[in-house]
């Protein structure tokens, strides 16, 4: 899996979430640059169990679109005198 990069904007998005949490849950304040490092930790620790999560959950939706469809082309089979 390649590195997880952010955009400037995501990455600035991301600094002020961890910033606001901080802030509203622990009731403390942290800098950008500290906060900067948290988001780089989490994304090279733990962002691909993220990611992993988001592959179950993209193949689980595929496997149920494909029973779908097969039951919807088994469903255009026409009735014939011989049993399969």
């Amino acid at each position: 899996m390649e590195k997880i990069k952010f955009s400037r904007e995501e990455t600035k998005a991301l600094v002020g979430e961890i910033q606001d949490y901080f802030r509203e849950e622990l009731d403390q304040d942290i800098g950008a640059i500290p906060a900067e490092m948290l988001m780089q930790f989490f994304a090279e620790r733990m962002g691909a169990y993220f990611y992993n999560r988001g592959v179950y959950d993209a193949q689980a939706l595929i496997r149920k679109q494909v029973e779908s469809l097969s039951d919807d082309i088994f469903a255009l089979e026409q009735p014939t005198r011989h049993l399969r």
